[in-house]
């Protein structure tokens, strides 16, 4: 499929999971690739990737909480590729997961850093370059936001707010072009989800497959969404197909939360 081909993304958190499927996804599509997180080997490790692909990739070390560090990939992407068509808010942080009366402020402050100013901020910076090419922004939020668990409440503040962020950029940014729009997935079936199972399992004496179960019972596929899933959703509001759509929320959780 070559509905990016020639496309240049800027990802931002290229960790396991979804953050590799999406590097590896639009790849697949024909785009070529900015990568940018904290730990350099993972991002030589997914430019590897990419280049086997038969795209280009630029590696940018880098912490998005630094405005220095959000302008030298902004420098970085425009100086090596001349261009921008998309930027994917995948970077986030999860506060301490307490209630929100007991919540640690300054664990919050640290996720708000990264999962709405960061993208706020990358979005603004990338924006002349996006207006240039008409392109889009893609913001990974969660399905914790139909949750009401007290543990998740931290993590829904914040992902509650990266939502309302989108929407107001969608208006902002419409009239130079720029879409800006979501995606919410649920559990995603990876490795760090997996593991996760398995502790599950071992707590309660049941097995993986029973925990399994039990997680992807509320969904209309009784199944989870593998990181491939989800990362082709989200690429398809970088691509022409999406060209009308912006300002929207798609759940990518196999029909868990139907939205109104």
């Amino acid at each position: 499929m070559t509905l990016l081909t020639d496309k240049v993304v800027v990802l931002s958190g290229v960790g396991p999971g979804l953050g590799r499927a999406l590097g590896e996804e639009a790849a697949r599509l024909g785009a070529d690739l900015v990568l940018a997180s904290r730990t350099e080997s993972r991002l030589e490790k997914m430019a590897a990737r990419v280049r086997e692909l038969g795209r280009r990739a630029l590696v940018v070390p880098c912490d998005i909480t630094s405005e220095a560090d959000r302008e030298r990939l902004r420098d970085a992407a425009v100086a090596e590729f001349g261009r921008v068509d998309c930027l994917i808010n995948n970077a986030f942080g999860i506060p301490p997961m307490d209630p929100l009366t007991t919540l640690d402020l300054d664990g919050l402050r640290r996720a708000q850093e990264t999962n709405v100013f960061a993208p706020l901020r990358l979005s603004a910076l990338f924006a002349d370059a996006l207006a240039e090419s008409s392109g889009s922004i893609v913001m990974i939020n969660s399905a914790v936001l139909y949750q009401s668990q007290p543990e998740f409440a931290g993590y829904k503040l914040s992902k509650g707010t990266l939502a309302h962020l989108a929407s107001s950029l969608a208006t902002e940014l419409g009239p130079r072009g720029i879409r800006v729009n979501s995606i919410a997935p649920s559990y995603i079936y990876e490795d760090v989800n997996k593991a996760y199972f398995d502790w599950l399992a071992s707590e309660s004496g049941r097995t993986h497959e029973e925990v399994y179960a039990e997680k992807a019972a509320p969904t209309d596929l009784k199944r989870l969404a593998t990181p491939d899933e989800v990362a082709r959703a989200a690429l398809f509001f970088a691509t022409d197909l999406a060209g009308a759509v912006t300002g929207q929320m798609l759940n990518v959780d196999c029909g868990e939360f139907h939205a109104n």
